[in-house]
């Protein structure tokens, strides 16, 4: 039981047997052990009991779905499908405005052919989705492994894995390409998470 010191404030019990008959007062420590000590006991947790709207448990196959959607192999395919699609599209609408598409330079009076001008815009965008492809793997691998890392999801994962993918890129180049690259990247990766989050 609390008793009350000199200064008018109450202390807690040193001892924690239970109260007395007819004491209606119980002492922290003995509370304490029912809420957080050896004593405390597992709550079933019912999904959707705590309010709002219920949700129904999850099957083993979703669980499994959402496994393998989280895992970085899926997430580089997907960039590295979606990279290329969208490569593809930026390299023909490119290869659509230029108007050297299909020049001749033995030539230079002549006009180019429907088929020639759509084999350069095919070319163009086969080269531009490869492109695209392969860094937009490079980048969701490399985020997904550093976010498994660290343990952590925060804009620090996107500087990091842009400067790794830039370096990666520019190394091909030399070392100070390499360094370019990587701040490049790093800095473009910071700007484009910092407007999405």
């Amino acid at each position: 039981m609390a008793a009350p010191s000199e200064s008018g404030m109450v202390t807690p019990a040193t001892s924690s047997s239970p109260p007395a008959p007819g004491d209606s007062t119980l002492p922290y420590s003995l509370i304490l052990e029912h809420l957080v000590g050896e004593k405390r006991r597992p709550r079933d947790v019912i999904p959707g009991g705590l309010g709002g709207i219920p949700t129904p448990i999850k099957p083993e196959e979703q669980k499994m779905m959402e496994r393998v959607m989280e895992s970085c192999g899926f997430k580089a395919a997907l960039a590295c499908v979606g990279g290329f699609v969208l490569g593809g599209a930026f390299g023909v609408f490119t290869a659509g405005i230029d108007t050297n598409v299909g020049f001749d330079p033995k030539d230079p009076y002549r006009t180019p052919t429907a088929r020639e001008v759509l084999k350069d815009m095919g070319q163009r965008g086969m080269s531009y989705a490869k492109n695209f492809a392969i860094v937009g793997a490079m980048f969701s691998c490399t985020e997904c492994l550093v976010e498994s890392y660290r343990g952590k999801s925060d804009w620090k994962n996107s500087v990091i894995s842009g400067c790794i993918t830039g370096g990666a890129i520019g190394f091909r180049a030399g070392v100070k390409a390499g360094a370019i690259g990587c701040g490049g990247f790093a800095a473009f990766s910071a700007v484009i998470d910092y407007y999405l989050r």
